[in-house]
């Protein structure tokens, strides 16, 4: 058997913390291989290297080819991998977290098990959207409809300021091509900003399935998490884009991108790791380096894995 060549697997302290990345690179209709701890992407205009351990999240669309090399070193450095449809808008799978801890998992299924702290962490997502008000002892009624009603006057807000006819938010997932140009606009930005919330959930180990406020999806937290930042990032980005791009460009394309180089200082992914540390209620010191396996005991305490243990050990 031929011993493996190439550099040794980095250590998770080595590795930069998830808010330092970059927050996701698109790729389709490319070769991707594995040159040391680089990544080598070939397509019609030749070859490029990316230091993969920089990547938040890498996402494949259509025409892509992987070795498994590659995704060995994505693994190894704590880059999600998401394979996506045509222009990014359907999520078929993803690869491994960054994280080899369950801390922020058992703090998430903990909080969202109990019906009062399940209401608690739904109440502070709102109270993000809302700073300078009190809605911590609004139901949840009252705030889905206070949530609607901001959605909808910053969407007649954009449509006036940059002057873009706008009935209502309509979105099929089916036809893409279907939709008005700011209708495809916030899809195509809307799923890019869902990539980059997806691949710092994971990245932390917790579940993207299990939400506070959206519920009964694979994605449910992921969904809680981007809405926090649509206000910000992707509506304000897709009245502006409809309102300049042509009929003959891409707008889907083009929205992704510049999404992306708006994200491209990393603050909002620092941001997204700090809202996650308030929400669960983590010190933002408690940083995971470490890996920790035990074996649970009802008896309230955990004890050591890997040992053959016998009943004399009861």
């Amino acid at each position: 058997m031929t011993e493996m060549t190439g550099p040794k697997k980095p250590e998770l302290t080595e590795l930069p913390r998830i808010e330092d990345r970059v927050s996701f690179i698109y790729l389709e209709h490319a070769k991707i291989n594995r040159q040391d701890g680089a990544l080598t992407v070939i397509d019609s205009r030749g070859i490029i290297r990316i230091p993969v351990a920089i990547i938040g999240t890498l996402l494949l669309g259509p025409g892509t080819e992987i070795s498994h090399r590659a995704v060995e070193l994505l693994g190894d450095t704590g880059t999600s991998i998401i394979w996506v449809g045509e222009r990014g808008v359907r999520f078929y799978a993803n690869g491994r977290p960054l994280a080899h801890s369950t801390k922020y998992l058992e703090r998430q299924a903990l909080l969202c098990s109990n019906r009062n702290t399940r209401l608690m962490v739904a109440r502070k997502m709102y109270q993000i959207r809302f700073p300078g008000e009190d809605v911590m002892k609004l139901t949840m009624q009252q705030l889905r409809g206070r949530e609607g009603a901001r959605i909808r006057n910053l969407y007649r807000q954009e449509a006036k300021r940059y002057d873009v006819d706008w009935t209502k938010r309509d979105y099929d997932p089916n036809n893409f091509e279907g939709g008005t140009p700011v209708n495809k606009a916030l899809s195509a930005a809307n799923v890019a900003l869902y990539g980059i919330c997806h691949s710092v959930i994971v990245a932390l180990g917790m579940a993207p399935g299990l939400g506070f406020v959206h519920t009964g999806h694979d994605k449910a937290f992921v969904y809680d998490v981007a809405d926090l930042y649509k206000a910000e990032y992707t509506i304000p980005l897709a009245f502006q884009l409809a309102s300049e791009v042509t009929e003959d460009e891409d707008i889907g394309r083009i929205a992704r991108l510049e999404l992306r180089n708006r994200c491209v200082d990393g603050k909002l992914m620092k941001k997204i790791v700090e809202d996650l540390q308030y929400l669960m209620e983590i010190n933002p010191e408690e940083v995971i380096k470490t890996e920790t396996i035990n074996l649970w005991d009802d008896k309230g305490k955990l004890v050591k894995y890997g040992v053959n243990y016998t009943e004399g050990d009861l």
